[in-house]
């Protein structure tokens, strides 16, 4: 009888947990939901947490759940004011945007600094459609760690016209790294790379961040810096 009484209380708590839950949610607003800033990503744990423990435990009193709940909502409430208001506040509290793209070219310096692999920018574009670097005008991480990319205009598609292609450009080059499948796979050979390398100024891989080769075999390159090696 007592498991069935638990039971029942934590059924009830859900029922009546939920609908306040809802509440304090379109309290809170659009910008929670959709976009998870950090300040809101961690509210999220904690209101997890927090109906987490007051739903598996009985003998937690329901009624400081329900206050943590509606403190938690007026909190961000608060602290997205304040983001909005203060730019100083917003400047030490979020993250700022970061170019990680600009003319086709890697920024190198500023992926390190958010942490960001080759390999998920890359993917990010890739599920933008975009498979050919030099597509890209302008590609930055966004505060909520999403990407976002500006075409250089004649690769943007106009209104009414299907998307205009460059192709798929193959990389060759991760990180100083030669991908030697991908240069079988093309019927190419790492002596061919290293000519290509060379006419535009570079003595060897170790210098290329980036390096991609399209349908017509040019080869772009996106260097670890401006400079030559």
């Amino acid at each position: 009888m007592e498991i069935i009484a638990d039971l029942l209380k934590i059924l009830g708590r859900i029922i009546t947990i939920l609908p306040l839950m809802l509440l304090v949610a379109l309290f809170m607003g659009r910008r929670s939901i959709g976009e998870l800033p950090v300040f809101d990503f961690l509210l999220v744990l904690t209101l997890g947490a927090v109906v987490g423990a007051d739903i598996a435990e009985p003998e937690i009193n329901h009624l400081y759940t329900a206050f943590a709940i509606v403190a938690i909502g007026i909190l961000q409430k608060i602290f997205s004011e304040l983001s909005i208001r203060n730019d100083k506040f917003k400047k030490l509290t979020t993250f700022a945007p970061v170019v990680v793209v600009k003319d086709g070219l890697f920024l190198v310096n500023n992926l390190k600094k958010i942490n960001y692999s080759l390999e998920n920018i890359l993917e990010f574009l890739r599920e933008d459609g975009i498979f050919n670097i030099t597509e890209v005008g302008l590609a930055l991480i966004e505060a909520n760690g999403k990407l976002s990319v500006y075409r250089k205009p004649e690769k943007a598609p106009a209104v009414g016209i299907a998307k205009p292609s460059t192709g798929i450009a193959y990389p060759v080059i991760l990180e100083g790294k030669v991908s030697h499948q991908t240069l079988s796979d093309l019927n190419l050979n790492e002596d061919w790379l290293h000519a290509q390398l060379k006419s535009q100024g570079f003595t060897n891989s170790k210098a290329v961040f980036f390096a991609a080769v399209d349908a017509d075999r040019q080869v772009h390159i996106s260097p670890y810096s401006d400079g030559r090696a």
